[in-house]
């Protein structure tokens, strides 16, 4: 079976994560419940023409795309798998918008046909004439995960050598509306904003798109190997030791062979406990990481913890800004990523040098 290693990466997100070489232009923000992106020069990419028609998360996921590739030194790939929790919600709130006010007559099909969760894969495949498979997951939480797998899946069984995937979100301002209303947001004017010592519930919120190259063979550019990938619907806090513990031993490995941990914290302090109980007790000689004050929550953040870890093991660099405790190791091989939202679809992605 083929092994796949992740040889490009790029990142648009809501810090400076382009034309940087890892973290050092990041800012955490106290003030902001949404942050918004930090935007690349578009039309270095992308057309003015097309640009101006297109929404924000296909354009911020072109971008990565294009700067995956170059990352990585290829200009063809076999495959486009992208996850996205809720695609290209603009438009959507756009189209819904014209049906109300045009009283459900007149309207221009342009906002629905660009609104759908695929919009972002099908315009890269456009862009690059790639006519080879191209699906795109809508599974919350665990939407990048999910193409992850199935890009791992398509290059160990051979179908694919190189394979282009990305978590891609949007935040739309009736959706922010409707989630702070729900509580899924913190409330506005409570700032400051802390993830680690947050003491309400609702998450801070942002925005962004990361796409990775993940080839069957090491090259120069190579950041990591992904070693596996599990996916968990529902968990009971008491259970997630348990689960990591396994998770780890089918790929023969112990909770001491971990040289970093990069968990989901967002602030949201009625499931932080997921990741409070492994961090101060099975995990606690382990250097832990978070990233959630700098991307913030979306349904593909996982994509932009998974950017952080492959920059960290090709780096062999912890910035100070991402650290939950103050464990260090000399060098950083094996890193295990957690994530959850809200309690469901957790997720353990495991990458090694």
């Amino acid at each position: 079976m083929k092994k796949t290693y992740i040889n490009g990466v790029g990142c648009i997100s809501t810090q400076k994560t382009f034309d940087t070489v890892f973290l050092e232009e990041a800012i955490v923000n106290h003030d902001q419940n949404v942050l918004a992106i930090v935007p690349p020069v578009y039309k270095e990419y992308i057309s003015p023409a097309a640009s101006r028609r297109m929404a924000k998360g296909v354009k911020n996921g072109i971008v990565a795309s294009a700067l995956a590739m170059k990352d990585a030194n290829v200009e063809k790939v076999d495959a486009i798998i992208t996850g996205t929790g809720l695609g290209c919600i603009e438009d959507s709130e756009k189209f819904l918008k014209s049906i109300l006010d045009n009283n459900e007559e007149f309207l221009t099909p342009t906002s629905f046909i660009q609104s759908t969760h695929n919009t972002v894969g099908a315009q890269i495949a456009l862009l690059q004439q790639c006519k080879g498979y191209n699906f795109t997951y809508v599974n919350g939480a665990v939407s990048f995960e999910s193409a992850l797998l199935d890009a791992k899946m398509q290059i160990e069984e051979e179908e694919a050598q190189s394979v282009l995937i990305g978590g891609v979100d949007e935040n739309g301002d009736y959706t922010t509306a409707l989630f702070k209303l729900s509580g899924r947001i913190k409330e506005d004017d409570k700032a400051p904003y802390d993830v680690l010592t947050s003491t309400t519930s609702g998450a801070v919120y942002g925005e962004g798109a990361s796409f990775f190259v993940l080839e069957n063979e090491r090259k120069d550019t190579t950041y990591a190997e992904v070693l596996d990938i599990a996916i968990i619907n529902t968990l009971e806090e008491n259970e997630i030791e348990a689960e990591i513990k396994s998770f780890l031993k089918s790929n023969n490995l112990e909770i001491s062979d971990v040289d970093a941990l990069v968990l989901g914290f967002d602030g949201n302090i009625d499931f932080e406990n997921y990741y409070k109980n492994i961090a101060e007790n099975a995990f606690a000689a382990t250097p832990q990481l978070y990233y959630k004050h700098l991307s913030g929550e979306y349904d593909t953040a996982s994509a932009f913890a998974l950017w952080m870890a492959a920059k960290i093991i090709k780096t062999q660099e912890l910035p100070e800004i991402i650290k939950v405790n103050s464990v260090e190791k000399p060098t950083y091989n094996t890193i295990l990523l957690y994530n959850q939202l809200n309690g469901k679809n957790h997720s353990f992605t495991l990458i090694t040098k």
